[in-house]
């Protein structure tokens, strides 16, 4: 009887031993539907990308933050995190680009207190909550294993950071350990309110753009490569697997889907990561239009200190070095010119288009190492600017980049899975209707989870015992002790 009750509970405890798998709904900040100066859309980016060639070179931590007020920008996306005991909902910002999860402390100096989103802004206070804890500077995260220049040690021994930009934005404060809440799959076709604890950082003073109210939100969510990252902390015990994805709507209501786990499509490819890089690089290798190859030099898309491909979900556009981009515009246009009349407006080709681009326009592909290809429809690469004498006016949506690195932005990662696999050191990718249901698994088995048709096989355990309820531990060991007693 004795070794049948401890083959139960072994049992029952390996049954509760399941990985989570976190799926975070997004939300589009502005929709997709208004016209946009391609002007406009360059300058958020360029403001975006002088922080991000500063984090290549400095170690300087890079913010999606906004550069124009223009209510029809594009490139925004966030949800919502639970932070504290009792938890609260903070609205945030994805960001690829950047490490960190940081939400305003409500002691903040100069932080905005109205949003132009239509949310209502909260503000995270240490004191309301009973879980939260200061990080003080004999921590480890805040020694040399985990230290960048961001990071400091305050005079009140608190491990704090100060994330500064050329252009004067900013932000600092203190690191924070408190609990995040979370949805999590148990077993099949059930979801439990789950929770761990978890390093973020809370904002005491922001300057710049951070704190203007149009665009405002209540911190960014940090989804890069760094230790710091809530997808490397959490991994790192176990809790959700090494990997992250997100599915782009692109239409006029934007939004998506951003999952702690592996999207499971069968027609995914996947292309290496080049490592020791602070960012998301790939490698390039030759762009094609129509099946065709263009001549261009592959040593254009070499990864160096100030060159490559980066994925990038806080850039609008997509950017090209010269070398490639003179031939892509060229190839596209010698193909459609008998069809199209093609213009240059505002400095940039565009065409004026009487029937449907996709008609008329030609596929294009994008090739990575590993024989791994992006094709591209038409709107994938083309952005629509108006209309002029009836016609529609569709304009390259790619930007020439002279010398310096290839971004891929939201133009070309919406309406795709794309599936971040720090595991295993490789980005995937597969064109996606992101309105539909996505299959998901948490680990690299067969066991995969539907959003909205939730099923698991119960062969996915891998959850550490640490993150069973405290209550349910010694709600067993007093059974144990029972048994044993009975047997005496």
């Amino acid at each position: 009887m004795q070794a049948l009750s401890l083959l139960l509970i072994l049992g029952f405890l390996t049954v509760l031993s399941v990985a989570y798998c976190v799926v975070i709904p997004l939300e589009r900040a502005f929709p997709l539907n208004g016209l946009v100066e391609l002007s406009q859309l360059v300058a958020r980016d360029q403001l975006r990308h002088s922080r991000m060639l500063q984090g290549l070179v400095g170690g300087v931590v890079d913010f999606s933050v906004q550069g124009t007020s223009d209510p029809y920008l594009v490139g925004l996306y966030f949800t919502k995190v639970k932070l504290g005991s009792p938890p609260r909902e903070f609205n945030v910002q994805i960001d690829t680009g950047s490490d960190i999860l940081w939400v305003t402390c409500s002691s903040c100096a100069d932080c905005p207190q109205s949003s132009g989103l239509g949310i209502q802004l909260s503000l995270f206070d240490t004191t309301s909550s009973s879980s939260a804890r200061m990080v003080p500077c004999s921590d480890p995260m805040c020694s040399s294993e985990y230290q960048t220049t961001a990071t400091q040690c305050s005079q009140s021994n608190q491990c704090s950071y100060s994330f500064q930009y050329g252009d004067g934005s900013g932000t600092s404060g203190y690191y924070v350990t408190d609990i995040l809440s979370f949805d999590a799959v148990m077993g099949q076709s059930s979801i439990a309110n789950s929770s761990a604890l978890i390093v973020f950082g809370c904002s005491t003073y922001q300057s710049g753009d951070l704190t203007k109210t149009d665009k405002a939100v209540d911190g960014i969510f940090g989804f890069g490569r760094g230790d710091l990252s809530v997808i490397s902390q959490l991994s790192s015990r176990g809790i959700t697997p090494r990997v992250f994805s997100h599915c782009l709507k692109g239409d006029g209501s934007g939004g998506g889907i951003m999952v702690l786990g592996a999207i499971m499509e069968p027609s995914i490819v996947y292309s290496p990561l080049v490592p020791s890089q602070p960012h998301y690089n790939l490698m390039l290798q030759s762009i094609a239009v129509n099946g065709q190859l263009l001549q261009i030099d592959p040593s254009v898309f070499a990864t160096s200190s100030n060159r490559g491909t980066i994925v990038d979900s806080g850039t609008t556009l997509a950017y090209l070095v010269q070398e490639a981009y003179d031939p892509f515009v060229s190839a596209i246009t010698a193909t459609v010119s008998p069809s199209v009349t093609p213009t240059i407006s505002k400095g940039n080709q565009c065409y004026l288009v009487a029937a449907s681009v996709s008609q008329i326009f030609p596929s294009v592909s994008l090739n990575f190492a590993s024989g791994a290809s992006m094709m591209l429809k038409p709107e994938d690469y083309l952005i629509r600017s108006g209309f002029y004498n009836g016609d529609t006016m569709w304009c390259i949506g790619f930007q020439k980049v002279q010398g310096g690195i290839s971004i891929l932005g939201d133009l070309v990662l919406k309406d795709k899975i794309f599936v971040y696999d720090l595991a295993h050191q490789r980005i995937g990718w597969a064109n996606y209707d992101c309105s539909l249901s996505v299959n998901v698994s948490i680990t690299s088995s067969k066991d995969f989870i539907n959003e909205g048709q939730l099923s698991m096989s119960s062969s996915t355990k891998e959850m550490l015992f640490k993150l069973i309820p405290l209550s349910f531990i010694t709600f067993l060991i007093q059974l144990l002790e029972l048994v044993e007693f009975q047997f005496l």
